[in-house]
């Protein structure tokens, strides 16, 4: 059985969190908002200097370079982090979409699983194990992960609508049209083409 291997991107993890809950004094934070990434890693480099294992400055610089395409960089930042904060499931969310990126997928479905397992993880670490499994050509498994990812977050398109492209490849196409009419419904990109291409 061909098990569906178009890549969709997954969509960024906001680089922000840690700095949602307080005033954005911290500059490379505002650098990093406004897409001016090399400055912001440059900025978050700077303090890191003077507190070298700050989880959400290495957090910060990590997603600067994950923008940038330095992803090596960006991975030693968020082992760093980690290494700081074992339970962090935002770090633990960047390095499964850093190896997803990378096609490591037993390292992502590692990730993944273990930002899902902590209490109040977000849809997204359902949605990535998914990706994940379904690389890993484990379709069932996949499915039920974009259904977790689904049970968290209703309006996921994304859940819906790469839990419909595993569909069509499992010949479950009228399934699959339910999951790309909700996706369609959320205006997840292509979700409306793939609606009109397999489900007329």
């Amino acid at each position: 059985m061909k098990i569906l291997s178009k890549v969709i991107l997954v969509p960024v993890i906001a680089g922000t969190l840690f700095a949602c809950s307080e005033q954005k004094s911290n500059p490379a934070d505002r650098y990093f908002e406004k897409g001016q990434y090399e400055l912001a890693a440059q900025k978050y480099s700077d303090n890191l200097k003077n507190k070298p294992s700050d989880v959400k400055l290495l957090f910060g610089r990590g997603r600067s370079y994950q923008e940038l395409g330095m992803l090596a960089e960006a991975q030693s930042d968020f082992e760093a982090a980690l290494s700081q904060d074992p339970n962090n499931f935002q770090v633990l969310l960047s390095l499964s979409a850093i190896q997803l990126e990378q096609k490591n997928y037993a390292s992502a479905l590692l990730y993944a699983t273990k930002a899902e397992e902590i209490s109040g993880a977000p849809a997204m670490a359902s949605f990535l194990k998914g990706r994940a499994l379904h690389q890993l050509g484990m379709p069932e498994d996949a499915l039920k992960a974009y259904g977790r990812a689904i049970q968290i977050d209703k309006d996921f398109g994304q859940a819906y609508y790469n839990r419909g492209m595993l569909k069509v490849a499992l010949e479950r196409k009228k399934q699959a049209c339910e999951d790309f009419k909700l996706a369609s419904v959320l205006d997840y990109p292509g979700a409306a083409e793939s609606l009109a291409k397999y489900c007329k």
